[in-house]
């Protein structure tokens, strides 16, 4: 809804198009930036060596001179306000294209900053870096870090990372999610063990009782794929312990279609195997069991250019996926 003057006519624009004070700092404006792209004093703190008490101390500066706050502050990181997100925008390019003037020596351009991109080792691996080779053949610079959800989220927000790949849907306003690909899990083992299972129609008639003889190869020692697998399949509770465990689902699959026994692992993972008869689908339910991976950014990452590329080419290649 638009302001009036006081003489009844309605201004143009909102509030965040109101005017910079005067006494507005350029360091301010740099600090405030830094904090809207990284969701964080800390982040931003580092990005800009400086201690994040300055930090604290610039952007609350800066608030008093606008008269409202820019950033709510969370039990981790913050969250920009409305207003914040459109002087972001406002002041991004002008002080991109100051940096990139100012950063280099000679005249020449500063290099880009390298995109930090982190997930678990196999989708960035099998579908992740397969998208984004022809960007850095292209020029761009990437970073990849893998690892569990929960502590590569923390570090997203602390502004370790630019963009996460998750296996969860973050909780908090300090991220950013978007469904980036489904996985459905299967459970699979090598011909011979196949056999000795009985076939799907036996596995159907007695559940996993069918598979007692079967090593099971999973990624950890709770067996986290494969208790799912058991619970939204059989109704049932795992109660096994684990042959081999592998902290990579990818030496997973080469372990079980060497023979190492049978792993529930995702279809895009081990499909080759399965077309080429490498290795077996032990039984195909109705309704297996699907999960929901994300594409995770803290807000303002966006306004970086190359950031944006690597979102946005991930997003375009999951419709293929």
């Amino acid at each position: 809804m638009r302001n009036k003057n006081s003489d009844g006519r309605a201004e143009s624009g909102g509030p965040a198009r109101a005017a910079l004070p005067a006494s507005t700092d350029l360091n301010q404006l740099r600090t405030f930036l830094a904090v809207h792209r990284s969701g964080s004093f800390t982040a931003a703190a580092r990005l800009l060596g400086l201690s994040q008490p300055t930090v604290t101390a610039q952007i609350r500066s800066l608030e008093r001179q606008m008269g409202r706050e820019l950033f709510e502050r969370l039990p981790r990181g913050v969250a920009a306000s409305e207003f914040a997100d459109g002087l972001a925008a406002r002041i991004v390019a002008p002080l991109d294209a100051l940096a990139a003037v100012t950063g280099g020596e000679g005249g020449s351009e500063r290099p880009a900053d390298p995109v930090h991109l982190a997930g678990p080792a196999e989708v960035l691996c099998v579908r992740a870096l397969p998208a984004l080779a022809p960007l850095v053949a292209g020029g761009l610079v990437l970073r990849t870090a893998t690892g569990l959800t929960d502590p590569l989220l923390d570090e997203l927000r602390s502004g370790r990372h630019d963009l996460v790949i998750a296996t969860t849907r973050p909780r908090g306003r300090t991220l950013t999610a978007v469904p980036l690909m489904d996985e459905e899990f299967v459970l699979t083992a090598a011909p011979g063990w196949a056999a000795r299972a009985g076939g799907p129609e036996r596995i159907a008639a007695e559940g996993p009782a069918a598979l007692h003889g079967l090593p099971l190869v999973t990624y950890a020692e709770d067996l986290p794929i494969a208790r799912r697998y058991w619970r939204h399949v059989f109704g049932r509770r795992l109660e096994r312990r684990a042959a081999l465990t592998v902290p990579d689902l990818r030496g997973a699959l080469a372990a079980v279609v060497a023979g190492a026994g049978c792993s529930v692992l995702p279809r895009y993972l081990c499909q080759d195997e399965l077309t080429a008869g490498a290795l077996v689908e032990l039984y195909a339910p109705e309704d297996p069991p699907i999960n929901t991976v994300y594409l995770v950014q803290r807000p303002g990452s966006a306004a970086d250019p190359q950031v944006a590329r690597v979102r946005d080419t991930l997003l375009e290649a999951a419709h293929a996926w």
